[in-house]
């Protein structure tokens, strides 16, 4: 493991379109959704764990979810838990983070991910990261890692590279927004384009030198607490001055402008596991393709259905064919896969009737 690694884990997300499993107060990445045992968070913090030294790798959470993350992933300290008292989207709290890890090693290597997504290949992954680490130290470089796509996904962003060279690493020429089907059909066609799958590398120097000429009144705001950063005072000075930062992503606020970021395609399968349909994609399944997480069933004349309970318990399914079928202590949702982008939707009807107490 390298001293300069370090990785800074997204985990403050909602997850609606997993609901009911996914709540306000307990989110898709604190649970086992892919019934190995581990929850996508710590799932996550093991594969980055094999590279990056375990007092290396911060938490960007919700304030409500200090305990949860704690409780589940014990080699860390509650230091390196970065608690935003606001939602301000992905901006800030890498600022935050960038310049917290830049004031305990000025020669920091950064890398940004997010809690929730399915890796299939570790080794793959880390070869990835180090090839990326290495590009970042020794140039002033925002590195992104792109997924070959498999299909003309319409629900992913897209990266444009340029085309000219064999480098496994390529400029950057912009980011594109989720396409409609023929659109994405052409960025397939084309060959330089890549899946954002919102995975980001670069030194915490040249990450808090772009913040300093894009975003400048945030990267003031947030330079004004250097001196309390990493210490007992720092957490004052967040609730004071954090809700004062512009709403705003990584993304829009710096990668779309800046003119040094790069993109290294990557070796491993991905998945994004946003819905359940992800979910039942990616998950092995029987000969009638169905996918089952947890239960024990009996399925007669069922096809292409996933079915999850977050207890050991029997599902009997008779003629069901191409549905979610989630089981929860509280709330039962049998629901078209077909619909499945509905159920964020959804739960303004179920707020509207019920309050939060389902939520």
């Amino acid at each position: 493991m390298h001293k300069d690694y370090y990785a800074v884990i997204m985990a403050g997300g909602i997850g609606s379109r997993f609901w009911p499993v996914s709540t306000q107060d307990f989110p898709k990445q604190f649970h086992d959704m892919l019934g190995t045992g581990q929850t996508l968070l710590q799932k996550t913090f093991t594969r980055l764990n094999k590279l990056i030294p375990s007092e290396n790798i911060y938490i960007l959470t919700n304030e409500r979810y200090l305990n949860l993350t704690l409780e589940q992933l014990p080699d860390i300290s509650e230091k390196q838990v970065v608690l935003e008292p606001a939602m301000r989207n992905t901006a800030p709290c890498i600022l935050l983070s960038a310049l917290k890890i830049q004031k305990e090693n000025p020669n920091a290597l950064m890398l940004v991910a997010p809690s929730d997504h399915w890796i299939e290949d570790d080794t793959a992954f880390s070869e990835d990261l180090q090839i990326c680490f290495e590009n970042a130290r020794k140039n002033d470089v925002l590195m992104t890692l792109g997924i070959v796509p498999t299909f003309p996904n319409t629900g992913f962003g897209y990266i444009e590279s340029e085309k000219d060279g064999e480098d496994q690493i390529k400029k950057v020429k912009q980011f594109r927004e989720k396409p409609d089907y023929e659109t994405a059909k052409q960025f397939l066609s084309s060959g330089n384009f890549v899946w954002n799958a919102g995975i980001f590398i670069w030194s915490a120097k040249s990450i808090s030198a772009s913040f300093k000429k894009y975003l400048p009144e945030m990267y003031s705001l947030f330079s004004n607490g250097k001196s309390v950063f990493n210490t007992s005072e720092e957490n004052r000075f967040i609730a004071e001055n954090y809700a004062k930062a512009d709403n705003i992503s990584i993304d829009y606020g710096i990668l779309e402008r800046a003119d040094n970021v790069f993109v290294k395609k990557a070796t491993f399968d991905w998945n994004d596991l946003g819905t359940w349909g992800a979910l039942h994609d990616k998950l092995n399944k029987d000969s009638n393709v169905n996918t089952v997480v947890n239960a024990d069933t009996i399925l007669a004349d069922s096809n292409n259905n996933m079915i999850f309970t977050t207890k050991k318990k029997l599902v009997v399914l008779d003629g069901v064919e191409d549905y979610i079928v989630v089981d929860k202590e509280d709330v039962l949702l049998i629901f078209p896969k077909a619909k499945e982008q509905q159920i964020k939707s959804l739960l303004n009807d179920v707020s509207d009737k019920f309050g939060n107490k389902y939520l």
